[in-house]
């Protein structure tokens, strides 16, 4: 795999399975891990996994799409136009931003159209979305607003959890990197991860990915990928940490309601790239820990 370019959504394990849940909890192991009690460090994506900030930017993506590939000469009815874009966004969600941005230039392309510079459909994507969430950020900004209400459920107390028992944790995310560190400290979780140990996008988007993240982690520690934990709610974390033989968490989280159930959708994906637990959100930290350190 490379480190680099990531790829788009593919299923890889079976999807129909069901596992045993830790009782009285949403915790559903798929798969028992191997390195119970051995993890060093983790990896967490941010948005939907552990920040509710950007919750909907689907809803603002897939119009965008929609309106680009419309405006083609060749395009299809746009009942199917809109099922196509349901479907990239789908395959590519957890991936750079740029990267799904590159992929709706070539599909104008196809369609008979002049694209715009990928750089460009992302930034007209940027300003739809931090229009959307203007009212958060400022409400987080000036105090308003509780950072936990924007915080998937029991995220700090797992965060401790981790921290307490000596390792070293991670954040790696396809959004823009000057927005993540600007979001993560609105969120006061900085202090969590340190400054060293927070990734996302760059300008020169080949140069980073989560894989290169992990490989990082793995090399510059000299540990094997088996003492690696990946949290996710997409398939791109969850699939480079099964890459290394790392055990994937998939966080399967209902990003509007919170009601503590996993998200069908969202579990269904993160089975099908090998996540080995599945969890709704972090509420039942907890035994979550216990289980993952054999305490």
């Amino acid at each position: 795999m490379s480190l680099v370019h990531e790829r788009d959504y593919e299923v890889r394990y079976d999807t129909t399975v069901t596992g045993e849940f830790l009782a009285g909890t949403g915790i559903e192991i798929v798969r028992e891990p191997a390195a119970r009690g051995q993890y060093q460090h983790a990896l967490f994506d941010f948005d939907g996994t552990l920040s509710l900030i950007r919750e909907g930017w689907p809803e603002i993506m897939a119009p965008m799409m929609v309106e680009a590939l419309m405006n083609t000469p060749n395009h299809e009815a746009q009942s199917e136009i809109e099922w196509f874009v349901r479907d990239l966004i789908i395959r590519t969600t957890g991936k750079q931003t740029i990267y799904q941005m590159i992929t709706l230039a070539e599909e104008v392309m196809k369609r008979g159209g002049k694209p715009r510079e990928p750089i460009e459909y992302k930034q007209h994507y940027m300003d739809l979305l931090m229009e959307r969430i203007a009212h958060r950020r400022e409400a987080l900004r000036d105090g308003s607003a509780d950072p936990e209400a924007m915080l998937v459920p029991g995220t700090t107390s797992l965060l401790r959890g981790l921290l307490n028992r000596g390792v070293s944790i991670y954040l790696a995310s396809g959004t823009d990197e000057c927005f993540v560190r600007e979001e993560a400290e609105l969120l006061k979780l900085t202090d969590y991860f340190g400054a060293q140990h927070i990734y996302g996008a760059i300008d020169d988007f080949k140069k980073f990915s989560k894989a290169l993240v992990i490989d990082r982690i793995l090399r510059e520690n000299s540990v094997d990928g088996k003492h690696l934990l990946g949290f996710g709610d997409g398939y791109v974390e969850i699939d480079n940490t099964k890459c290394v033989g790392g055990t994937g968490i998939g966080v399967a989280t209902e990003e509007t309601e919170k009601n503590g159930k996993a998200n069908a959708f969202k579990r269904e994906r993160l089975l099908g790239v090998g996540a080995d637990i599945i969890i709704p959100d972090f509420r039942d930290s907890s035994t979550l820990l216990k289980y993952l350190f054999a305490e």
